[in-house]
């Protein structure tokens, strides 16, 4: 989890650095804080003609000739300004150290989260929605960069600052002293008390952006069907209602921190004022000198900006208290079932068998998906699944790929359990094609290999297999066309294609095939089909397909009911023995069939005539 003992022990990485940076802030405090002290005394040792210590030592620095008001007083200049240029010099030195370590930190934290998306279960990524999530990774993350890099580098010089200005106001006139370093703990815990109700301000703020986020990426995504059933205004306007919670909430942080920023300063000057008619009355009443008061002043006027950062930086650690919690909920998000493999049951002799024994499953225990499903994936063969939509199809494949954990029952992978396999060794032998495959805004080999290294021979071998060589020789760049947000520039079965090419470049022991030709004409499939059945020789394939002449392709089908299997054979025998698959398909099949027998009495005519 996020927290600030994990932002020590981050911080901790970097402790030469810090300590660097440390001593830079102490070295320009040190030059910073004797600064209101020169010209204020002056008006004692000069002005008013009471030599002291001071003038002194400056007589020491210059020459005779120059022991007068007017060289006292240009020194103290030039050494004021010489003062004030190491101090702000020595400040962007020790901003910037800070800076190096707080983007480190930063980077650390969002390495932690990235490998934490890469562990969370895919039902969490279903679902909250991308949105949701990818906002922490740039709001929240953000928030805490700034409070780590910007807020602490200026804590370290306003505190110092402060402490140093207390020692000399109390080596000053000590009741003075005390009496500032009284009102300043008041103004703090003024604004502590207004800092937390900031803090759930900035939740909601939050809270708004990352709905307005989930929802904009959800619109983009669906643009095309949304303009297409002429919904896109009535999407858009839910957005602008989004958009308006954002500007409320936002708002109402924006104002009211200021407020609580502005009425916290307004206490430390109220404080001010009282301080500043007390050491004027302390002019009258004691040994305090005029001198002695402008330097208290100065001090106090030196002080407004440390204090200002200071009250600040209690707001923005509100702010970063707040994103931590939001990340920690991203963090405490259910993870992907991991268990380490303890078997490895492939070998170069023997492709990939599975067998499903008893599986049960359900969505957040709801009614059952799969009831008690049995059936074998014979290994280098070709198994098709069929039957109505909610049969179990989908869900067998993700229970497969490890997506989802089944309720009870075993998947087993060369006749081991896959939990003993696990899932990630499974996966290096598995490829999927999906009936909507993913695609990158990037070019054509990219999308082929996955940033994989293979060369154009490959590629353009298995463009070959996959019937899509004619179309990449018109495209302008070859294979190194941009094709678009999710391959908007190609077809629907274009699309499918590259995601079939893409697998028979990872060359996979076991296939499936989900809907995987579904946008296809029927003589680019069949073409398909054909340059297929010899690449998926002795592969075990999986097809989920609708379309008779995908499902033929199979040596078994198993026809899926309400997550049992109630038919299983070949097509011929299935559309041949009363069933669902009958119901699916006989009427497909006497369609060919007559179709058949017309071509092949026409061909028998045409013989005749001639």
């Amino acid at each position: 989890m996020i927290n600030w003992a994990w932002l020590l022990l981050q911080a901790k990485l970097h402790k030469p650095r810090l300590i660097v940076a440390n001593i830079i802030a102490i070295i320009a405090t040190l030059i910073s804080v004797p600064i209101p002290l020169l010209m204020p005394l002056m008006v004692d040792e000069v002005l008013l003609h009471k030599p002291g210590e001071g003038i002194t030592y400056l007589n020491t620095l210059l020459p005779s000739t120059w022991h007068n008001a007017t060289g006292y007083i240009l020194l103290v200049l030039v050494l004021v300004v010489l003062m004030r240029t190491f101090s702000q010099a020595l400040n962007i030195l020790q901003s910037r150290q800070f800076t190096l370590v707080s983007k480190d930190i930063t980077y650390n934290l969002r390495q932690h989260l990235l490998d934490k998306l890469g562990r969370i279960s895919m039902c969490q990524y279903e679902e909250r929605g991308s949105g949701g999530i990818s906002s922490h990774l740039i709001t929240d993350v953000e928030t805490i960069d700034k409070f780590v890099g910007d807020t602490l580098s200026r804590f370290i010089i306003g505190l110092l600052t402060v402490i140093g200005t207390a020692g000399v106001l109390l080596w000053l006139d000590w009741k003075l002293g005390l009496f500032i370093l009284i009102i300043n703990p008041i103004v703090v815990y003024a604004s502590k008390l207004m800092g937390s109700r900031v803090k759930n301000l900035k939740s909601k703020e939050n809270k708004s952006y990352e709905v307005f986020q989930h929802r904009l990426i959800e619109v983009l995504d669906g643009l095309y069907q949304l303009r297409a059933s002429n919904r896109e205004r009535d999407f858009l306007d839910q957005l602008k209602g989004n958009a308006n919670d954002i500007r409320h909430s936002a708002d109402k942080y924006a104002w009211q921190s200021e407020a609580a920023g502005r009425v916290s300063f307004l206490l430390f000057l109220i404080g001010f004022e009282i301080f500043r008619a007390a050491a004027m009355l302390m002019v009258l009443f004691s040994n305090l000198t005029i001198g002695e008061m402008l330097a208290v002043f100065s001090y106090l006027w030196f002080m407004l900006g440390p204090i200002q950062e200071l009250l600040g930086i209690q707001f923005a650690w509100y702010g970063a208290a707040a994103a931590m919690q939001r990340l920690n909920s991203l963090l405490s998000l259910e993870e992907e079932t991991r268990p380490p493999a303890t078997v490895y049951p492939f070998n170069d002799d023997q492709t990939i068998a599975i067998k499903i024994r008893d599986l049960h499953f359900s969505y957040d225990n709801d009614k059952e998906v799969l009831c008690g499903l049995n059936l074998d994936i014979p290994a280098g063969k070709r198994v098709a699944l069929v039957g109505a939509s909610g049969g179990g199809k989908s869900t067998l494949i993700q229970l497969l790929l490890g997506i989802y954990q089944k309720s009870s029952g075993d998947i087993l992978i060369n006749n081991h359990p896959i939990e003993a396999v696990s899932y990630e060794a499974l996966r290096e032998k598995m490829a999927v094609v999906l009936q909507q495959p993913v695609l990158f805004n990037e070019t054509l080999r990219h999308n082929l290999t996955l940033g994989a290294s293979f060369s154009d021979e490959a590629l353009w071998q298995a463009l070959d297999i996959a019937q899509l060589t004619d179309v990449t020789e018109r495209l302008t760049h070859g294979l190194n066309t941009e094709i678009g947000r999710q391959g908007i520039r190609l077809s629907g079965g274009q699309r499918q294609r590259l995601a079939i090419a893409r697998m028979i470049l990872t060359n996979p022991e076991f296939v499936i095939l989900d809907e995987a030709t579904s946008a296809l004409d029927t003589s680019t499939e069949a073409a398909l089909h054909t340059a297929l059945n010899t690449f998926l020789k002795n592969k075990t394939t999986l097809i989920v397909a609708h379309r008779l002449s995908a499902v033929k392709q199979a040596d078994i089908i198993y026809v899926l009911e309400d997550g049992l299997v109630s038919q299983s054979g070949t097509h011929l025998e299935l559309v041949n023995t009363q069933g669902l698959y009958q119901t699916l398909y006989g009427s497909i099949q006497s369609a060919e069939v007559s179709s058949h027998h017309i071509d092949s009495h026409e061909a028998v005519a045409s013989v005749s005539a001639k």
